[in-house]
């Protein structure tokens, strides 16, 4: 990796955050939170823990209890990964949503097993140092004494409302005096507190097959969902390793499918086939590239992504030299290219990386999918279910088609970089849905082979691809590099409207000798924190 810049290029006059111990998150509560566990004396996992509960209380928009998780964790000596992502009720086949006319964005047949509790749970018994009621917490202080909604999270807040302010449970928990809270309004929720204390006494147990899991499933019966007790207490968080891809001098890895960071990993070994980097990263033809090779990337994901034990192939044929190679040929750089691929939606989620002194460092995502999620709110609990039954294909044969106990095809994707001779170099992710893959390979373009320094690397505009020749950019894209994409057949689309929702929001941790370098997406609330 070659020398950093420093300088910031970009419209935010964020400066880069350094120090022997960081946490960056989307909301800074939660960064907080996650720093104090580190000056208690705790590691890079118990920081990581304790933003992500926090992060279901002050950012709910992108995350809850009812929430899916991954995490990579490198613990000074080798890299884990995680997988937490919940699987279908037994019940569910294709028959059963061919009588609902299809899988719904919203409500209870919207809703796999939650699996963030189990991450954290997963997480604490393997790294933990301190008491996971310890790491509880500043979540429960917010929940309870209240904390003051923050400017993105309340306009998302709006956006959620009006879309599932029907749902069963979301008003009562989620608009209290019959409205979402406006900014700097203090918002409590007692339930929300109690459960989480449940699930710190338990290590989750009343989650998956106590209390809890009888009143999420007593809620699922009463409005027609199909979540039983068996299938809550079947549940299980994964150590599945990494899947990785060179890209230069670095080793990029990735959670094994069913996420979707194999996408990530295929456009980056496609454009160091194709010798990205003799031209300036916001020259036309180095973003050209990287469009072209991330729709290839996608096209092959929405065909061949699911559950590891459906894939019909292997993450390693994907990731193939020769396949790679040979997809790279495929880019044409005088002209747009047209792979087919599915349409992207936008989606809410939540991304953190944490990293302390003695060298641990953790890249840790978790979400309800599209914002809010399902719009479910389990009453009395404060537990807001994802909508992950909504990534499901009802196409007949499909490696993704829904079926009993199956994970779906997944949006939402951690990614760690290496040094090539296997010192840890970066923790970073990009929220927001299908954008997270396209997200990642902006970061590591602009960090791993241009030197951007984090904070520049979250900065700058991005684009993002829509299906066919269509992409979208962000206002602040250079109009001269975005008329030469139209000359080539882009058929571009310059978006004024909420980058959050649709260009994500970046975290980034960069270890450089005995400190970290850290960036926090200006697009949200969040910020990086360090001693």
């Amino acid at each position: 990796m070659q020398q950093l810049d420093w300088n910031q290029p970009y419209a935010s006059r964020r400066s880069a955050v350094l120090g022997r111990n960081v946490v960056a998150t989307s909301q800074p509560l939660a960064a907080q939170a996650g720093l104090a566990m580190l000056q208690a004396g705790g590691n890079a996992v118990d920081a990581a823990i304790a933003s992500a509960m926090a992060l279901t209380v002050v950012e709910p928009t992108g995350c809850g209890l009812g929430s899916d998780g991954f995490a990579i964790v490198w613990d000074g000596r080798q890299l884990h990964g995680l997988n937490a992502s919940g699987r279908a009720p037994a019940a569910w086949t294709p028959e059963y949503f061919a009588r609902l006319g299809g899988i719904p964005e919203k409500g209870w047949n919207a809703v796999t097993v939650p699996g963030a509790v189990s991450a954290w749970v997963a997480l604490h018994r393997r790294f933990g140092t301190l008491p996971l009621a310890r790491l509880a917490q500043p979540a429960i202080g917010y929940a309870r004494q209240g904390f003051a909604v923050s400017p993105v999270i309340a306009r998302l807040w709006r956006l959620g409302a009006a879309r599932l302010g029907d749902q069963p449970g979301f008003a009562e928990c989620f608009l209290p005096g019959g409205r979402p809270p406006h900014v700097g309004e203090i918002f409590r929720s007692e339930a929300h507190a109690r459960t989480l204390e449940r699930i710190a006494a338990t290590e989750g147990e009343d989650f998956y097959r106590g209390a809890l899991a009888e009143q999420m499933v007593a809620h699922a019966r009463a409005h027609g969902g199909a979540l039983t007790l068996e299938d809550l207490a079947a549940h299980r968080a994964d150590w599945v390793g990494t899947v990785s891809q060179r890209f230069g001098d670095a080793v990029i890895h990735e959670i094994p499918p069913n996420g979707q960071g194999i996408a990530a990993l295929m456009a980056l070994g496609m454009l160091d086939a194709h010798g990205v980097g003799a031209q300036g990263v916001d020259e036309v033809q180095t973003v050209h590239a990287s469009i072209e090779a991330m729709k290839l990337a996608l096209a092959d994901l929405h065909r061949y992504n699911a559950d590891s034990d459906h894939m019909r192939v292997a993450p390693a044929e994907l990731l193939a030299p020769d396949y790679l190679r040979a997809r790279a040929a495929l880019i044409d750089p005088t002209r747009a290219g047209d792979p087919v691929h599915g349409a992207p939606r936008p989606g809410g989620t939540v991304y953190l990386a944490a990293a302390d002194a003695q060298g641990m460092m953790v890249s840790f995502i978790q979400s309800n999918y599209m914002g809010f999620g399902s719009g479910v709110v389990v009453p009395g609990t404060g537990i807001s279910l994802q909508n992950r039954g909504h990534g499901f294909s009802l196409i007949p044969g499909h490696a993704n088609e829904v079926g009993p106990g199956k994970r779906p095809s997944h949006t939402i994707i951690p990614a760690f970089a290496m040094h090539a001779d296997g010192r840890p170099l970066m923790a970073f992710g990009v929220m927001g849905g299908p954008m997270q893959s396209q997200g990642h390979v902006q970061m590591a373009l602009r960090v791993l082979r241009y030197g951007q320094n984090p904070q520049a690397a979250a900065d700058a505009p991005r684009w993002r691809v829509t299906g066919g020749r269509g992409l979208a950019v962000e206002p602040h894209f250079d109009p001269a590099v975005v008329e030469r994409l139209r000359a080539l057949g882009h058929e571009v689309t310059v978006e004024t409207g909420n980058g959050v929702f649709a260009f994500g929001g970046a975290q980034l941790v960069l270890r450089q000798g005995d400190c970290y370098i850290a960036g926090s997406d200006p697009r949200k609330d969040g910020c990086a924190v360090a001693f």
